[in-house]
């Protein structure tokens, strides 16, 4: 299902966890990055589509109960669900804070949770309902989702990442582009001598090179995965960029089509709007 006729695409960002939370910290806010954020996506000249990732809300407990890798043969299957339910609230307290502030902000924001709407199988997404995104555009509202925890069909609950997501909105809709906020200002490049220094254009060729952070609590594939999913989202004919949400003003010209410093995975000549792969899986 796609927009409708003659409305502009609506530009999709992702807010990731770790600009909106304190990481190592179980269910730390960082309210005045995320009341400055919110007031930043008001500016929007145009539709916008908002995902957020869990953070230090929905990291720790995943990563806790497994629900980001196959069910252990010796684990109850209740100890599972058990989990499922635990970190499902726990990412719901942090989406009502997002809320609260988009909607503090200006933006008529309408609340579209994940599992409602999507399954995994072994942990992939099999089946993804748009329409509920749709609804909420025609119907003049901001649609807001996050990561959450879906039931899978081959391991009863998995955890489905915002990125995903995204990959799967910039298709469906689709997007203007993609917008992907975090802590660093973009994929940051091996480093040598002086300062640190991005990567500005992404291709293929990263991806190898892209490894899991030691000691982090993400459960959805870190820069790796983020990085697929640019990529994927380019692949289908739609800009993709990773900048940072702690520098004033980079989300707002992000969302008014500035090409704002920070990493890009540009449209692939000749590939359509929308027709790009669309799950990039974590590593």
């Amino acid at each position: 299902m796609a927009a409708p006729p003659g409305s502009p695409n609506p530009t999709v960002v992702k807010l990731g966890g770790s600009v909106l939370t304190r990481k190592r910290e179980r269910e730390r806010l960082r309210p005045k990055v995320l009341r400055r954020l919110a007031e930043e996506l008001a500016t929007a000249p145009g539709p916008l589509v908002v995902l957020h990732g869990a953070g230090s809300f929905g990291h720790p407990g995943a990563r806790q109960f497994g629900l980001a890798r196959a069910p252990a043969p010796d684990v109850p299957a209740g100890r599972r669900a058990r989990g499922a339910s635990i970190v499902a609230a726990e990412v719901r307290r942090l989406h009502l804070a997002v809320l609260r502030e988009l909607v503090a902000a200006g933006v008529s924001a309408a609340s579209v949770p994940a599992a409602s709407l999507a399954a995994n199988r072994a942990g992939v997404l099999e089946a993804f309902d748009p329409a509920p995104f749709v609804a909420a555009l025609e119907g003049g509202r901001t649609p807001v989702s996050f990561g959450d925890v879906v039931p899978d069909r081959a391991w009863g609950w998995s955890i489905l990442s915002a990125d995903t997501i995204a990959v799967r909105l910039a298709a469906a809709l689709p997007a203007a582009r993609a917008i992907f906020v975090s802590d660093v200002p973009g994929l940051l490049a091996p480093r040598t001598v002086g300062r640190s220094r991005i990567v500005p254009e992404l291709d293929e060729a990263i991806l190898p090179s892209l490894r899991p952070v030691a000691g982090a609590p993400d459960v959805t594939g870190g820069i790796r995965g983020k990085v697929a999913a640019m990529l994927a989202i380019a692949a289908g004919g739609v800009d993709a960029a990773l900048i940072s949400g702690l520098s004033d003003g980079a989300v707002s010209r992000a969302v008014r089509g500035e090409t704002v410093y920070g990493s890009w995975a540009h449209a692939r000549t000749g590939a359509p709007a929308g027709r790009g792969r669309d799950r990039p899986q974590p590593s």
